[in-house]
């Protein structure tokens, strides 16, 4: 689809017709954030136990962990890396060249990896469980006090590395708020999505919450950029 819209100057709106053709690679990170946030929220471990997510994470229920969730959110999770990395490097090979005065802009690509890098460990102890957990492949390896260890790494473990798309975030609220070379709508949105698991630090310490929303907030600013006007994807 190929149209014409104001040429970007400096990464802002500039003078002049420039034909511009939509892009695509922002879909990734949509992909990215619907299947990390599947594999954080819907396949947490606790979720297959036969009486049903629950706080009470004690010693005698790691044997309840069904393994074939903790395989799915491994697989899922590790799938949803893959998509993270890639959209940090599209976005420092297509949005930072063209915005190059922008900091918030090279604080998105980093923020990325740095959520790629913590949710590989969170995704792989979720993998552990898998082969570990009780009618695992290897569920003889480690006794229940062992296993007992994954466990409690699942509690959050791939739910913190998602503070780092909440960085990411931040700086995209900033790039469309002030430097406005992303659409106010996803600023906006961008904020209420951040200030919700913020307040949610600073209140009660869950060191988790960015999972809650973060991912939301990746589908609906990734789209957003696809189809939205957006000067860093026009």
């Amino acid at each position: 689809m190929t149209y014409t819209e104001p040429g970007p100057v400096d990464g802002r709106t500039g003078v002049g017709e420039t034909p511009v053709r939509r892009s695509y690679w922002p879909l990734v990170g949509a992909g990215a954030g619907l299947l990390g946030g599947a594999s954080t929220l819907l396949l947490d471990v606790r979720m297959g136990m036969p009486d049903g997510p629950t706080d009470m994470m004690t010693v005698d229920r790691v044997n309840d962990v069904e393994v074939m969730v903790s395989r799915a959110g491994f697989l899922g999770g590790f799938a949803a890396v893959a998509l993270l990395l890639v959209t940090a490097a599209a976005w420092r090979r297509r949005v930072e060249p063209r915005v190059p005065g922008s900091t918030a802009a090279g604080v998105v690509s980093l923020a990325l990896v740095s959520a790629a890098g913590g949710l590989t460990l969170g995704y792989g102890w979720k993998g552990a469980m898998g082969i570990y957990g009780e009618g695992g492949a290897e569920s003889d390896a480690f006794d229940v006090e062992g296993r007992y260890i994954y466990f409690m790494l699942n509690d959050f473990g791939a739910y913190i590395p998602w503070f780092g798309v909440l960085v990411a975030a931040g700086a995209v609220c900033w790039m469309a708020l002030r430097e406005r070379t992303v659409d106010r709508w996803i600023g906006w949105v961008g904020v209420v999505l951040v200030a919700l698991p913020v307040g949610g630090f600073v209140v009660m310490s869950v060191p988790g919450l960015a999972a809650i929303t973060m991912p939301l907030w990746m589908v609906v600013t990734f789209v957003g950029l696809t189809f939205g006007k957006s000067t860093i994807t026009r």
